[in-house]
């Protein structure tokens, strides 16, 4: 039997809950399908800066390069002491040092959940090492420059080698599904880099001539994604338009704590759920752990993938569906309408889980 170690980092404010909760219901899931997991706890943020003097200490960088995967709860890097301020978060360094180019973020309507769009089913594939993001970017340092007192200069990057990678991607996983993909851009006004993604993006869809491919301006794709979702199913795009796609997808159809996503290259996968850490909510017992379950459940089909191992695929449609029917019985976290705190909707899921 296959040992497989998962790093877990509980993150900051509702990440301990969050992460925690979603790792009884993965025990619970792959005690299902036979499979062994080792967590491997690990310091990040706050706790980090208070054991370690750090909030992505040495120590949890090398004990991640001996995992299989691991899950990230959110961080509230915008109450670290200033001297961390500076440096790139623990996510975008986690991102940055792994080199995980693709951040895959999916869009599902829930059963029971009255969103804004009631049809939905879409992947988004957003380049996760470029783009307008200053904080990893840069081989060395950060892409934004203070010239003076009154002047800013923020650089964008734009390379080929980025572009193709996170293209076959999404193209690939467009032939596993309905063989459609949309390129979204700005090459009417970033003409240079913005222009290129798009050129690049069509050059990569030679390759999958069976795909079929239509592009948008990402101001007009916002207003596409809230009247007619449903007819996108997976979208490419750069760093920033594809976070703040994202996150309107997510709440689109009902909460952006029921959105998911993983950040993985070839190798290596990390869980990461797409919302922030509402620190004013942590310890209340209030947090949707939905997010961070899914977000696993992702990582457990990549790592499936990449270690050939369909129990962990199993495993993970055992997550998804057990959540699925917990929210169509009407059983909500209290974000959603409601009444269930983090443990009682996680106890839920078990249930239904274990039968």
């Amino acid at each position: 039997m296959t040992l497989y170690k998962l790093g877990l980092l509980e993150g900051d404010g509702i990440g301990p809950e969050i992460v925690h909760a979603t790792a009884r219901v993965v025990n619970a899931a792959i005690k299902k399908q036979k499979v062994e997991i080792k967590w491997v706890q690990l310091l990040v943020g706050w706790k980090g800066i208070r054991e370690a003097g750090h909030p992505l200490p040495d120590e949890t960088i090398a004990a991640l390069k001996q995992c299989h995967g691991w899950i990230l709860g959110p961080h509230d890097s915008a109450s670290y002491p200033e001297r961390f301020k500076a440096m790139r978060n623990p996510s975008g360094e986690l991102r940055h040092r792994f080199d995980l180019f693709a951040n895959i973020r999916p869009t599902k309507t829930f059963p029971g959940i009255h969103g804004v769009v009631k049809e939905a089913d879409l992947i988004i594939y957003r380049e996760n090492t470029e783009g307008f993001y200053v904080d990893r970017n840069m081989f060395q340092g950060v892409g934004e420059f203070q010239v003076t007192r009154d002047v800013v200069l923020t650089t964008g990057v734009f390379t080929r080698q980025a572009i193709e990678r996170i293209a076959h991607a999404a193209f690939q996983k467009a032939m596993q599904r309905k063989k459609k993909v949309s390129i979204v851009h700005k090459a009417n006004v970033i003409r240079m880099g913005s222009g290129m993604f798009l050129e690049v993006c069509k050059e990569v869809a030679k390759n999958y001539p069976e795909v079929q491919v239509d592009d948008y301006h990402i101001d007009a794709m916002c207003a596409h994604i809230v009247r007619r979702m449903s007819d996108f199913d997976i979208i490419v795009t750069e760093n920033m338009f594809g976070d703040i796609l994202s996150d309107l997808t997510g709440e689109l159809i009902g909460s952006l704590g029921l959105a998911p996503s993983i950040n993985a290259n070839k190798d290596v996968a990390m869980a990461q759920a797409a919302h922030g850490s509402a620190p004013d909510i942590a310890g209340k017992d209030l947090a949707n752990p939905i997010g961070m379950m899914l977000s696993t459940a992702l990582l457990l089909e990549w790592m499936s993938k990449r270690f050939a191992d369909s129990r962990l695929k199993k495993a993970g449609v055992i997550i998804e569906k057990s959540l699925y029917q917990t929210l169509a019985d009407g059983v909500k976290t209290k974000d959603l309408g409601g009444n269930k705190g983090t443990g009682a909707f996680t106890n839920e899921v078990l249930t239904r889980l274990k039968s």
